[in-house]
């Protein structure tokens, strides 16, 4: 049925009135509903029906208005989710109370009655307060005496003198789901003018007492310089509140799902929070923050990260920092089943030294170590022991571990734990792997005549603090000292970048040549075996590779001095906003010089060479903006620790294959996977991860693979580009890209083949879906057609 223009002018005009009559109030009779919203006076925050997860639950929630990924403050429903806010309802009742309700059944209430009429008003404070429609100062009730998981500036936390009752922050069970978590924040039920964080109820850590001015337990250099508190005691009340010394700064102050109590600020230019804040101060001590094996350290870029052996259970919330679904073994144990044994080897312990104890330990009667491992082997129940004048075991899954650099001074109940593993994981080879042991990880052994004439040459060499650049064979490398280097760089004061392994430094040479200095971090192998593989690694040339000049091997220092790119990284030329824009022609030739490059390092060498870190901050550009890949060979440089150092760095997550992650048979397929995700990003100019205005995590593969899937690739080319690109060779790119990502190894092309593909001179079909993407698509919210869709 038609809709005549003055009926529905007549409806607009109603409707438009019900909503922008009062921008910040709810009145009776003018319900919120749907997508509609209410706004503070001064536009700091809104109120309105929100859905955190893929899952359609809705919730009435408050959030920052102005800041671009949504941050909630508070959940009015936040056990009782509805299913639709088209039939939902914010409303004053006829009762005077504010009342939820979902096809007339009441979901949630403020549940204080008035006889007088009523409205609900949003503040600018973030308090939503039901008061006299008349009166302002008549309070009837106001959610900062509700609060769920954030206080925020000018809110009363503390109890009633008269009642007991208190005040509680309460996190979210996830970072998807706000009902009531496990983590909890409330004053001292003794009335003492303290705070203590608690899960499940049970105290873990405490603010310290009040001395007038500050707590005795939270960093003064942080939450002091950005905040003051202010201590209110009545006769009924006893309560503390803060503002921001800074009245320009948006700050809030939360328990997060893990546990930890977190005072941040906004960051406006650069539009994401910033922790000033971070308690207890030492947050490994926080219940279970990395969950089943899972262990704690504050010297690495992620909190957590896996045990030996084991890989995170749910990979995207890891990537959120969400740590508490622990980890998996890779591998499963033997013992108890009809195969004992893997290619003759039993069940094998792993030594962890250095670490706090797992918590829940029971001790056994043992009088030494091999019989404390006996002990614990012949049960297969038994999951981990340590040994130190008694025997304790641990039965089923691991928690609250911490990694320490000394334990002397670090933790009482610090010590050696050795780790029931699968016979391959501490010998690091699959079946697999054995049958491709001829490929190396990350570098190649020279052979045994080299390195000795190598190790007799720096005999001789060490003798001098300084050994100037050789002007001899080609491939040889310079020896510099730790002092020479230190002049060069200025005190290694010009600092280039950081990464994975280790920080770069600008520094000039004597001959005035630019150079970059990488301080490497995270190695503990000995002299000769640095030098011997440094060797190796500087006998690798080609024109799309970094060539290494030199490097520095003195006491623990370990440095690589490598030729300096002019035109920096290829994250920063595609990511930062003030670069210069590349064209189509020269993103093109960068890709086609990184496939080159691989290429060599795979198929040209002596050796298989794996880079293992394909990423665009690996990629320089130099004057010419052809592509350097740099980095090849830190596998072995770092080892063992290689694999987890890749694992738990933020920046490195996005481009790993799922071998990485499920402890699988490594090959050089996993840096064509990384090249294929790190393709997407030349041709967009977007990372494939980011987080969304509504804080969820957006996956850019998920919906890339579907539209390069159904030929659609100029909608992937990057907007600044205004469509100037050769559609041939973007299709090409694309079709690469995803056929480089394919969950299987097999189903990935060489690096070879890859350079074929890009020079014109192979076909390339079009490629299908990863299985993996319909999964990730649902816990990342990505948007991707079902399978039967896509035929």
């Amino acid at each position: 049925m038609a809709c005549h223009f003055p009926t529905a002018l007549l409806l607009l005009f109603y409707f438009g009135s019900c909503l922008s009559g009062a921008a910040d109030t709810i009145s009776t009779g003018q319900p919120l509903s749907g997508n509609q919203t209410i706004v503070s006076e001064g536009g700091t925050y809104e109120l309105g029906f929100f859905a955190p997860g893929s899952v359609r639950k809705y919730y009435i929630g408050i959030w920052y208005r102005n800041i671009p990924q949504k941050t909630v403050v508070w959940v009015a429903n936040r056990d009782k989710p509805v299913s639709d806010p088209a039939t939902s309802q914010l409303q004053i009742s006829q009762r005077g109370t504010l009342d939820l309700h979902q096809s007339q059944l009441r979901i949630w209430t403020s549940n204080v009655t008035s006889t007088a009429s009523v409205v609900a008003v949003l503040l600018d404070t973030g308090n939503l307060v039901v008061r006299s429609k008349s009166n302002s100062s008549d309070v009837l009730w106001q959610s900062f005496d509700h609060p769920t998981d954030t206080w925020l500036p000018g809110q009363r936390m503390g109890m009633n003198k008269i009642t007991g009752e208190r005040q509680l922050l309460t996190s979210w069970t996830s970072l998807e789901d706000p009902s009531m978590g496990l983590f909890s924040e409330a004053m001292d039920p003794s009335g003492a003018n303290q705070f203590f964080l608690m899960r499940n109820g049970t105290e873990y850590w405490s603010t310290g007492l009040w001395d007038g001015a500050m707590f005795s337990n939270i960093p003064a250099r942080s939450s002091v310089s950005l905040t003051s508190y202010v201590h209110v005691e009545t006769e009924t009340e006893n309560s503390f509140e803060y503002v921001p010394r800074d009245n320009s700064t948006t700050v809030r102050l939360y328990v997060d799902v893990t546990g930890l109590l977190k005072v941040s600020r906004w960051l406006a230019d650069s539009k994401t929070w910033l922790w000033v804040c971070l308690v207890p101060s030492d947050p490994c001590s926080a219940p279970s923050l990395c969950g089943a094996y899972g262990s704690c350290s504050l010297d690495t870029s992620s909190l957590c990260s896996c045990l030996e052996g084991f890989a995170p259970r749910n990979m995207g919330d890891w990537i959120m920092e969400d740590w508490r679904g622990g980890c998996a073994r890779r591998t499963p144990l033997r013992c108890g089943t009809s195969t004992s044994t893997v290619g003759g080897a039993k069940d094998v312990f792993s030594l962890i030294s250095d670490v706090r104890l797992p918590t829940s330990p029971q001790q056994l009667a043992a009088g030494s170590a091999q019989d404390c491992e006996s002990a614990c082997s012949s049960n297969c129940s038994c999951t981990a022991y340590s040994y130190n004048e008694q025997c304790l075991v641990w039965f089923g899954d691991l928690y609250d571990l911490k990694q320490f650099s000394n334990t002397s001074t670090e933790d009482s109940n610090s010590g050696f734990l050795y780790l029931r593993l699968a016979a391959p994981e501490l010998s690091g080879y699959s079946t697999r792997e054995r049958r491709s042991a001829k490929i190396v990880v990350g570098s190649i052994f020279g052979s045994v005549a080299s390195v000795a004439l190598l190790v007799l040459a720096w005999n001789f060499r060490r003798k001098r603090s300084l050994i100037e650049p050789s002007d001899g064979v080609e491939g040889s490398l310079a020896s510099f000292s730790y002092k020479r280097l230190s002049k060069a760089t200025n005190g290694f004061s010009e600092k280039l970048g950081a990464g994975s392994f280790g920080t770069v430094f600008r520094g000039t040479l004597p001959d005035s040549s630019v150079v970059a200095v990488k301080k490497l971090e995270r190695l503990g192998q000995g002299e000769k075996q640095f030098r011997a593989e440094v060797s190796t690694i500087g006998m690798v040339h080609h024109v799309n590779l970094v060539p290494l000049r030199g490097f520095c091997c003195e006491g623990h220092e370990r440095i690589l001095v490598y030729d300096y790119m002019e035109n920096g990284s290829l994250s920063e030329c595609l990511f930062r906003k003030d670069s210069k824009l590349l064209n189509w022609k020269v993103r093109y030739h960068i890709a086609l010089g990184i496939a080159r490059g691989l290429e060599y390092l795979h198929e040209k060498c002596n050796d298989c060479i794996m880079h293992c870190d394909i990423k665009p901050d690996n990629i320089l550009l130099d004057a010419d903006f052809s592509p350097r890949v740099t980095d090849f060979g830190m596998a072995k440089l770092v080892g063992r620790e290689f694999s987890k150092v890749l694992t738990t760095v933020r920046g490195t997550l996005g481009y790993l294959a799922p071998e990485w992650i499920y402890g699988l048979a490594i090959t050089e397929k996993v840096d064509v996977y990384s090249y294929g995700m790190m393709l997407l990003e030349v041709v967009s100019g977007r990372r494939n991860s980011t987080i969304t205005e509504d804080g969820r995590l957006s996956f850019f593969p998920i919906p890339a693979a579907e539209r390069i899937h159904n030929d659609d690739v100029l909608s992937l080319l990057d907007e600044r580009l205004g469509g100037d690109a050769n559609v041939d060779d973007l299709r090409r790119a694309c079709r690469v890209a995803l056929w480089c990502i394919q969950d299987e190894q097999d189903h990935r092309p060489s690096m070879g083949l890859v350079v074929q593909i890009l020079q014109g001179l192979s076909d390339v079909r079009i490629p299908p879906i990863p299985k993996s993407f319909y999964s990730l698509g649902n816990s990342l919210h990505g948007t991707i057609c079902s399978s039967s869709s896509l035929r």
